[in-house]
């Protein structure tokens, strides 16, 4: 591109940005649900009156068992949606990736 005369930023939006997005998207997929892990296992120890991770903990030492998984199935929902959302945009922004056309078959 360049020995066409492309700019700097012709060459990342055209070339280097849309070569990347597969990639991109697989970092989005993998630290959406990993997120949403670490929030979780943050609010074990850091909040003292809200959030799942704290529900998880003191309803365990109640005894609460059903609370609790209720609570863990709400956190796995949580994170396949996200998960979803993204793989259905990564379909939508990366249709010419020869990946994409495996999936199809």
């Amino acid at each position: 591109m360049r020995s066409y005369g492309a700019g700097y930023w012709q060459i990342l939006r055209k070339l280097r940005l849309p070569a990347a997005m597969p990639l991109i998207f697989n970092a989005l997929k993998l630290n959406s649900t990993l997120a949403l892990i670490g929030a979780v296992v943050a609010e074990f120890f850091g909040t003292p009156t809200r959030g799942m991770g704290f529900r998880i903990s003191t309803d365990s030492a109640r005894m609460n068992l059903d609370i609790v998984w209720a609570t863990i199935a709400v956190a796995a929902l949580a994170g396949s949606i996200s998960f979803g959302l993204i793989a259905s945009l990564e379909r939508v922004v990366t249709f010419w990736h020869p990946s994409f056309h495996k999936r199809m078959l």
